[in-house]
């Protein structure tokens, strides 16, 4: 089941019931629709998509993808028709990585068999890129951390930021870098916003957008001195194993039980982005 709800006047927030708490969008004008990003599984994407056509009854024009993660983007399918919008690297990286991952999904679950890679076709690299909705604008910037082609989405005239995954309730850097996300979210807590939607989990409010941004700063920074710590022993992976999410500020029960598990692949790669390899004996499951 897709949870939705009303964010703003014409913007609506989905998220996902079967994966991680992943988050889409709607922006609904007179004529027609904007989606930001698409949910992870086809039978989501495609409720969200009814949803839009039914009770808001317009079509989708325009479907902006955060970044190419397949849980954001590979739902761009089911919306035919549509002009699809992201950052260059986005393009990029569907088509290098994207498809040859689909191809993989698919031998292993048939639910991907219906889906085809559509990546952006309209696309920027540098600077803001502005969509009007109605009397809504929409501002598309850079925003890397997570990942390198990672963007914000800005109505302005509601002060809501469609975050993408900068912004969830573990950071997660895996596939990103631990210094842009650093500067994105100094970024993102200078803009006095009234809501954040995150790429995953629930929205944030304007009340306790200073505090996300405080405690992932102070969680970056926790693993970072970990790492570095870590780094100094002869095995490191013995202190990196103690460092157990909680004492970095993060609850262990966020995302479904997953937060664990992100942590520590986070640790990982930060080893990596620092030292170039993975720490002793570490297994390299980083895809």
């Amino acid at each position: 089941m897709v949870h939705h709800e009303r964010v703003a006047d014409n913007v609506f927030f989905f998220k996902s019931a079967e994966y991680a708490l992943v988050t889409a969008g709607v922006i609904a004008g007179p004529e027609w629709a904007v989606v930001i990003d698409t949910l992870a599984y086809p039978d989501e994407t495609v409720f969200m998509r009814e949803y839009i056509e039914r009770e808001l009854g317009v079509p989708v024009r325009y479907v902006i993808n955060t970044h190419y993660h397949a849980d954001h983007s590979w739902g761009n399918c089911f919306f035919p028709g549509a002009l699809i919008i992201g950052h260059q690297l986005c393009r990029e990286y569907l088509e290098e990585r994207g498809r040859p991952s689909l191809k993989l999904a698919q031998k292993e679950n048939a639910i991907f068999q219906p889906v085809k890679i559509i990546p952006p076709r309209i696309t920027f690299m540098e600077g803001d890129m502005i969509l009007r909705v109605g009397k809504k604008s929409l501002r598309m910037f850079h925003l890397p951390g997570h990942s390198k082609d990672q963007i914000g989405v800005f109505i302005e005239e509601h002060r809501v930021l469609f975050a993408g995954d900068l912004c969830m309730p573990v950071p997660y850097i895996v596939d990103g870098d631990i210094e842009d996300m650093i500067a994105s979210l100094k970024i993102i807590g200078k803009m006095s916003l009234e809501n954040i939607v995150q790429g995953h989990g629930d929205i944030i409010l304007r009340g306790e957008v200073a505090g996300m941004v405080k405690g992932n700063l102070a969680y970056l920074s926790a693993i970072r001195r970990a790492v570095r710590k870590a780094s100094r022993r002869k095995y490191p992976l013995d202190l990196l194993s103690t460092v157990d999410i909680e004492s970095c500020g993060i609850s262990r029960v966020l995302l479904g039980g997953l937060a664990n598990e992100l942590h520590r692949r986070n640790l990982v790669a930060l080893y990596r982005q620092l030292f170039g390899e993975n720490p002793q004996g570490f297994p390299d499951i980083l895809d």
